[in-house]
């Protein structure tokens, strides 16, 4: 077993376990997701804001996709506008 397939296991086996602590569903995410990239960018806590959606982006590849989607859309969008943030 290699390195790359051991963390592929723990992944899967993290994955199937889930999370020690909250998690939010996919529709909670998706509703949450918006504020919670604006809050990341701006520099807060956005997981103290909005408890459990770290926890659902680890095990949700759809959904963490989304975020960094969300996320590369809006630093291009200030970076272009010329501001630092949003």
């Amino acid at each position: 077993m290699t390195l790359d397939s051991r963390q592929s296991t723990g992944q899967l086996i993290a994955r199937l376990i889930g999370p020690a602590g909250p998690e939010v569903s996919c529709d909670s995410c998706f509703e949450h997701l918006d504020r919670y990239v604006e809050l990341e960018i701006a520099g807060v806590d956005a997981e103290a804001a909005i408890p459990g959606m770290r926890a659902h982006f680890e095990g949700c590849p759809a959904c963490a996709e989304d975020r960094q989607s969300l996320r590369a859309l809006l630093l291009s969008v200030a970076g272009n506008s010329g501001m630092g943030g949003l």
